[in-house]
């Protein structure tokens, strides 16, 4: 867990903020219950970050120990709830909010497991594994595919950002610095390949 507000910690509360609102609009979508689109936004939130905190052994996850991600999530809740008119009338409102939420997740992930005596390219999927999966729990209970076994551009994304980044640092640019320019390029990639429609070739 990044803690004293560090620009990573705060990094990682404004990603989980915007996964929250991107949880709430899908259940919203799929007529979900008030408590049904709570739940989507937990997870959708959360999910990624205990998934890699379980498999790099930091007990306990991060949200348990530090009641600021909670709050982060109910802030995203209020806020789609209070502005979801608003927000429902900007076109690409979700995928937006999506895009920043894996590029945020994608380095403050891959920095945390940096400090469990890993690989770096350990580290990358890591960071990977914190920005995708909580959409995966998402799509699933919302009776989706997963977005990451479609043919879009999405981990891929975050993969190739983290190993980026990892580059940036090597080159002893700023972890800040390193860490702005990265989640740039992560949004940058997923808005171009829906733009120009690139995506990985289908198997069979």
């Amino acid at each position: 867990m990044i803690q004293d507000f560090s620009y990573l910690y705060v990094l990682d509360l404004l990603g989980t903020f915007v996964f929250a609102i991107s949880g709430f609009l899908t259940a919203s979508d799929k007529k979900f219950d008030l408590f049904g689109a709570a739940v989507i936004s937990l997870v959708t939130a959360l999910g990624g970050g205990t998934i890699r905190d379980m498999l790099i052994g930091s007990h306990p996850v991060g949200w348990m120990i530090n009641a600021n991600y909670l709050y982060a999530v109910l802030g995203g809740i209020v806020a789609s709830i209070l502005f979801k008119r608003h927000i429902e009338r900007l076109r690409r409102t979700l995928f937006l909010f999506d895009s920043i939420g894996i590029g945020i997740f994608t380095v403050v992930g891959l920095q945390k497991t940096l400090g469990y005596d890993v690989s770096p390219f350990i580290a990358a999927i890591m960071g990977t594994t914190s920005a995708v999966f909580g959409g995966v729990v998402r799509d699933i209970l919302s009776g989706e595919v997963p977005l990451i076994f479609r043919k879009e551009i999405y981990a891929t994304a975050c993969f190739v950002g983290g190993l980026f980044y990892l580059f940036l640092c090597w080159l002893g640019i700023g972890t800040d610095w390193s860490a702005s320019i990265t989640v740039l390029l992560i949004i940058g990639i997923r808005l171009l390949s829906v733009h120009f429609k690139w995506s990985l070739p289908r198997m069979g």
